[in-house]
């Protein structure tokens, strides 16, 4: 990609101040409309990536932009020794929506999962001792980058150098059901964690029948089920969570990204069985559940708990995907996904052609080498969906 002034004066501050944690596309982000981003020079981008799951609402959207500008013209923060309006209001739509008994709002995915995982070993610790703690996931899951997250993500690759590590973590195939019964042989487990969608493991929907059998066999040894929706959840499947096509109620659903639509915040559902777990001293948060978050959150709440806005999310989800499949194209091995979160696995690198793409005018992101993953705004146009997918058709 040849590479304006602008963008190399950026690159170059960049290099000189920034650790090396992030394998950039040279594009500076400027401004945004809908499903459309401009960049620093005027060159306007297709937006498949949401930020990696977290613009649900676009760039511009009226009454996002309103809430946030209004709420940070009266409060931004007020510590959680306070009450704020927003925050309350917030957790009352989120538990009307879900059907939960009690909520809790941090910052972030990792911190989320975090939570509930200390929630999981105390809830067994009081009921069973202090011997059963090990937290059980799957190969290739995610869960963030902090060190119990990353323990439970099932990816020997990101545990590499920061020994030593936590203990207390074990991991299974996902989809296997045999392997899974046979790792419930282990007495020390309290709690298994998974993603209904594997977003960053390639974008895989967990298989209906393991996953209900799963939680069953979970429930009759009162294991806590934790369901990681944060990439899933807030509407990206075409309902409010993954976990919500199938017959399962998992006792704990964290999430983050999309909530408030760009504002960082992460939150945890619990049904009444570990609701009470946590009491003052346990665990908290400094900025968590901030005005200026909630006021976001509010929004997007709002918009989640209309039904057809989660079909139009269904619909748009499956027209992407079968507009994908009719290609035929030999570069395509496999579509999947649920929604808009759909991965597109190819022959070839999967990084190239989300170079490729962001020259011609479209964001992508990838989900391993071979597999290129879309996460599009849940308002996307169909004529920007159109516009998109005639893009990656001409890079694929």
């Amino acid at each position: 990609m040849e590479l304006t002034q602008n963008v190399k004066n950026i690159q170059e501050k960049w290099d000189a101040n920034f650790m090396k944690t992030y394998a950039q596309i040279p594009v500076v982000m400027d401004k945004g409309e809908g499903a459309t981003i401009t960049d620093i020079d005027g060159k306007k981008y297709v937006d498949f990536t949401s930020g990696i799951g977290v613009s649900s609402l676009g760039y511009g959207h009226k009454g996002l932009v309103e809430a946030i500008q209004y709420q940070a013209s009266k409060l931004l923060h007020s510590s959680n020794i306070f009450f704020n309006q927003p925050h309350v209001e917030a957790g009352a739509k989120l538990i009307a929506l879900s059907g939960y008994d009690k909520v809790f709002f941090c910052n972030s995915g990792t911190e989320a999962n975090e939570g509930a995982m200390k929630i999981a070993r105390k809830y067994s610790d009081l009921k069973y001792g202090g011997d059963r703690g090990t937290i059980l996931s799957l190969n290739k899951s995610f869960h963030g980058r902090t060190m119990a997250s990353l323990m439970a993500t099932g990816k020997e690759a990101y545990h590499k150098y920061f020994y030593p590590l936590p203990t207390g973590y074990k991991y299974v195939e996902k989809n296997d059901i045999e392997a899974f019964k046979e790792a419930l042989k282990d007495e020390t487990i309290c709690a298994f964690i998974f993603e209904a969608v594997q977003g960053e493991g390639g974008v895989y929907p967990i298989d209906k029948d393991f996953i209900e059998e799963a939680v069953k066999l979970c429930q009759e040894k009162d294991i806590v089920v934790i369901c990681d929706e944060v990439q899933a959840g807030m509407g990206r499947t075409g309902k409010l969570f993954g976990f919500q096509e199938f017959d399962i109620k998992p006792d704990l659903v964290t999430m983050a990204k999309g909530l408030a639509g760009g504002i960082p915040v992460g939150g945890i559902l619990a049904d009444e069985k570990v609701s009470d777990v946590l009491v003052p001293g346990d665990h908290g948060t400094t900025f968590g559940g901030n005005a200026l978050a909630m006021a976001a959150a509010n929004v997007v709440l709002d918009e989640l708990a209309k039904p057809e806005f989660l079909a139009d999310v269904a619909k748009k989800g499956d027209y992407i995907m079968d507009t994908l499949k009719s290609w035929g194209l030999d570069e395509i091995v496999e579509v999947r996904g649920k929604g808009l979160m759909i991965g597109i696995e190819i022959k070839g690198s999967a990084s190239e052609i989300e170079k490729v793409a962001a020259q011609k005018g479209l964001l992508i992101l990838t989900a391993g080498e071979h597999v290129i993953r879309l996460l599009p705004p849940l308002v996307i146009s169909m004529d920007e969906i159109n516009k998109g997918l005639g893009i990656l058709k001409g890079c694929l």
